[in-house]
């Protein structure tokens, strides 16, 4: 199973989330949310900040990977998007690396353009926003 922590506060992140899960048949994935009560407790090993600044992801073996690697490690552990490998090839990885760094910095300013909001909500016992 694929750890992957990610941004609840991030329309775009949520979105892709959402996906992940409906595609995740065969539980392949554990999606964490890095604002969650039980994240700093559960994960004590993750910097939630470095987190927030970038996707990570626990793989398998316990490997720790971050960015595009995680990414593309969650979306290949579904069997879906199998094209993303390309973005690890050398001569692309490095360009595909900075498009992603200036995303993920980027991604709340993203999110207003594309979706009409800058943060969701968190979780609450009243409220979550849909997964």
């Amino acid at each position: 199973m694929i750890t992957l922590f990610y941004d609840g506060y991030c329309p775009l992140c949520v979105k892709e989330i959402t996906l992940l899960k409906r595609y995740d048949t065969a539980q392949r994935l554990n999606l964490v949310d890095i604002h969650s009560d039980t994240f700093n407790n559960l994960y004590p090993q993750i910097d939630e900040h470095a987190a927030d600044r970038l996707l990570h992801a626990i793989l398998d073996n316990g490997q720790l990977v971050t960015g595009l690697d995680a990414n593309v490690a969650v979306w290949q552990a579904i069997g879906k998007h199998k094209w993303l490998k390309v973005l690890r090839w050398p001569v692309i990885r490095w360009f595909a690396d900075q498009g992603y760094l200036l995303f993920a910095k980027h991604r709340h300013k993203l999110s207003y353009w594309l979706t009409g909001e800058k943060r969701c909500e968190p979780c609450s016992k009243d409220h979550c926003p849909p997964r």
